[in-house]
């Protein structure tokens, strides 16, 4: 009896070349529907990073055969480029003032409409709106709105007895002005912290209302809470915008130096005196102008380096929230 349920079941199940050949045939479908994807990213992405990688330990113009100098590009960036200490100094700024007028005012603005009764759909539009305008034509837009003669925030400014300054022509305010042509045009961030507000339970708010909580309180406690992993992206999102701020910076100097050429060969990228020169903007001078290709791949890979740790952070920090969130 027992051998005639054992070669029944022997019958029954596959062989295992049959299972080896069904599998290796699901494992080339699996393949072929993937192939786009990694043929994309094997050409956009993996080949111009290892390619930058080796550049950077290269001196390299574009033209000649690069050479192999090590560590060369990277001890030249930290010991004898002065303007590196000016850009890094100026993206930094960015990075801190930027980030945090950014997500506060996303906040803000997000916060002001999601209490609107009526018309919340043409206000969000509204306020949505910048973020379509192209950053070059809104960065013009931005210098002559801010023009200290006949630019008209001056005017109105002086209508009230203000002294509106230079701003973009000015090194103290150039950052500051850039800074409010981000948070112009911040309406991506503010719809997703919108969406984020709408989430948040209104029971919460009805339960702590009830225990006399104020609006204060329930924004503190309730909202903010809530909100963390979104609040959490935003910032990191910003920082990491901050780090790659580059067509702003370069069209706001030029044009407020009275050249609006960005094709490399303007005198005037960074003015006024060099307060809009950002990381990457140095970073481009020194590849297309002066043809460093190999130190602006060592200053690529940093830069790089920079980025995929504010990236980590994130998602640890997404993770983190989550969990708290869901409970032990």
């Amino acid at each position: 009896m027992t051998a005639t349920l054992t070669s029944k079941a022997a019958k029954t199940s596959p062989a295992p070349s049959r299972v080896r050949a069904r599998s290796g045939a699901r494992r080339r479908t699996v393949l072929f529907f993937m192939a786009p994807a990694l043929i994309g990213f094997l050409i956009f992405f993996a080949y111009p990073l290892i390619a930058t990688l080796y550049y950077s330990f290269t001196k390299y113009d574009l033209i000649n055969p690069p050479q192999w100098i090590g560590f060369g590009n990277y001890v030249r960036m930290f010991t004898s480029e002065p303007l590196v200490g000016t850009a890094a100094y100026n993206t930094l700024w960015l990075v801190i003032v930027l980030t945090v007028c950014r997500v506060l005012f996303s906040l803000g603005v997000a916060s002001v409409i999601s209490r609107l009764k009526r018309g919340i759909g043409l206000i969000r539009t509204l306020c949505y709106l910048p973020a379509l305008a192209p950053p070059a034509a809104a960065t013009l837009a931005f210098v002559f709105l801010f023009n200290p003669e006949f630019g008209p925030v001056n005017r109105i400014l002086k209508f009230f007895g203000i002294d509106g300054g230079l701003w973009f022509n000015d090194p103290s305010m150039a950052k500051p002005a850039l800074t409010l042509l981000v948070m112009w045009g911040s309406g991506e961030l503010m719809i997703i912290i919108l969406a984020a507000l709408l989430d948040v339970p209104q029971e919460l708010h009805e339960a702590a209302s009830l225990d006399g909580a104020g609006p204060i309180r329930r924004f503190w406690h309730i909202t903010l809470p809530s909100i963390s992993p979104v609040l959490i992206f935003g910032v990191v999102n910003s920082i990491i915008f901050a780090l790659q701020f580059f067509t702003q910076a370069v069209v706001a100097g030029s044009a407020a130096a009275g050249s609006a050429d960005v094709a490399g060969n303007t005198k005037y990228i960074g003015a006024p005196e060099n307060s809009t020169l950002t990381y990457p903007v140095w970073l481009y001078v020194q590849g297309f102008r002066y043809f460093n290709m190999g130190y602006a791949a060592a200053m690529a890979v940093l830069l790089f380096i920079v980025s995929f740790g504010f990236t980590a952070i994130l998602v640890r920090q997404l993770r983190k929230a989550s969990h708290q969130e869901e409970g032990p």
